[in-house]
């Protein structure tokens, strides 16, 4: 046994929320301070004993540039601990885990946390470029006349508003119309989709009346003193019949994708505590997963292939450990959409492409539905982008321990064309 190996030794996450609602009055670091504070609660562990603090986001505010200092110190974490914030898209947290991890390995630390925060309740929007160069050159300029030159230079188109619409910067497509793009090459229909979707929101309807998701939670109140308790993003009446009567929404002729097939925008956060075995043992923290591999990928084509870093990370990922996909009894996959779900699983089960992708001798293989996402997933939870890495690691973690599995796989599709994959263990088998 490695004692230098990092574990998942405690996590939480905030109740995931659709976005202009209860945490509206709250700024991401506020919540990825509930988070921190949540998941110190939960271990037990001091917050002066933890060494370091990495915190995803993806929408940044400019006020909070270390989204991680200002929720940690919010969160009352001793100012002597660092703290830095990672982005890479929708796999910000996973990264930060990896980062984490990687310092374990080494045996820089022994004890940290790796959280990722987002609420779209309060997106960063901005003036337009044009009032924002017009404004910069007025405090530069000490002169009457020169500021009258400088305001006599605006046009009335440079008054805009310049507002975030999740468009990839280089492609200039969202998310959805490179999964329509993505889609067309393939066999995947409305119909499955819409059923997938359902079935996502069933599991996480029975996962939350189980009491499943209850361990997870942090109860979060707001400014205004109302509490969140529970995700109020699973529908129980999200059937396939009901889906399949919403219109697309990206391609409206010819489109799959829907609002109830498509992840939602949600606000939340979520955090886990890593440690080295060594320490996890010497602080009588029983592990919940070992974490024992990651990988991160790139797709070959952004046009087409945006949300396909699934099946660019998972193949790689589990060769390298000498694994095939029949010998992972636990996957959780971030569901952006129904349709890319099953475009990359269809990908990852055909020799073909995996051999074209990622070279012969490479595993291939389907996923069981039974296995994949039994707690619900992004479609029906929602997808508050940095927070949702922290959810799937944690869920993979307590589903290894419920269900006695040793190998877990997670993994999640990125804007600009990235993916990650990250295999857990169970530390009793491992």
């Amino acid at each position: 046994m490695n004692e230098q190996q990092p574990v998942i030794v405690a996590g939480t996450r905030t109740p995931f929320l659709d976005s202009a609602g209860l945490y509206a009055d709250m700024m991401s670091y506020e919540l990825g301070a509930e988070a921190l504070r949540g998941v110190l609660a939960r271990s037990g562990v001091p917050a002066a004993d933890i060494e370091l603090v990495i915190m995803g986001t993806v929408l940044h505010e400019v006020e909070t540039t270390n989204v991680a200092r200002e929720a940690m110190l919010a969160a009352g974490m001793a100012s002597r601990t660092p703290a830095y914030t990672v982005a890479m898209a929708g796999i910000s947290p996973n990264v930060g885990v990896m980062n984490l991890c990687d310092q374990i390995r080494l045996g820089r630390l022994k004890l940290g946390i790796a959280s990722g925060t987002e609420n779209f309740s309060d997106v960063p929007v901005r003036l337009g470029q044009g009032i924002r160069r017009a404004l910069m050159k007025l405090r530069q300029r000490k002169d009457f006349g020169d500021r009258m030159k400088v305001l006599g230079g605006l046009r009335l188109r440079d008054f805009g508003l310049d507002i975030p619409d999740g468009s990839d910067y280089t492609t200039g497509m969202t998310m959805g119309v490179s999964c329509e793009r993505m889609v067309k090459r393939t066999p995947v229909t409305r119909e499955a989709c819409d059923a997938y979707a359902a079935e996502s929101h069933a599991r996480a309807v029975r996962a939350a009346e189980a009491g499943n998701l209850a361990t997870q939670i942090t109860a979060v109140t707001n400014k205004a003193g109302d509490t969140a308790e529970v995700d109020n993003t699973p529908r129980a009446d999200a059937t396939a019949e009901r889906l399949g009567k919403l219109s697309p929404v990206f391609d409206r002729e010819h489109g799959v994708i829907t609002p109830g097939n498509a992840s939602r925008f949600t606000d939340g956060a979520g955090a886990l505590l890593l440690a080295s075995r060594e320490e996890a043992t010497r602080r009588g923290l029983k592990p919940l997963a070992v974490v024992r591999d990651y990988l991160l990928a790139g797709v070959d084509t952004l046009q087409d292939e945006m949300l396909l870093g699934p099946a660019m990370s998972i193949p790689p990922l589990l060769a390298r450990n000498g694994l095939g996909f029949a010998d992972v009894g636990v996957w959780e996959i971030h569901e952006a959409f129904a349709a890319q779900m099953l475009v990359n699983m269809a990908c990852m089960a055909d020799a073909d492409f995996v051999r074209a992708r990622h070279g012969h001798n490479m595993p291939h293989g389907e996923i069981p539905r039974d296995r994949l996402n039994a707690w619900g997933g992004s479609l029906s939870l929602g997808n508050p982008f940095a927070a949702t890495g922290c959810r799937l690691l944690l869920t993979a973690a307590q589903r290894l321990q419920q269900e006695g599995q040793r190998f877990a796989a997670v993994s999640t599709c990125a804007g600009g064309g990235l993916g990650a994959a990250l295999l857990l263990e169970n530390p009793d088998m491992a």
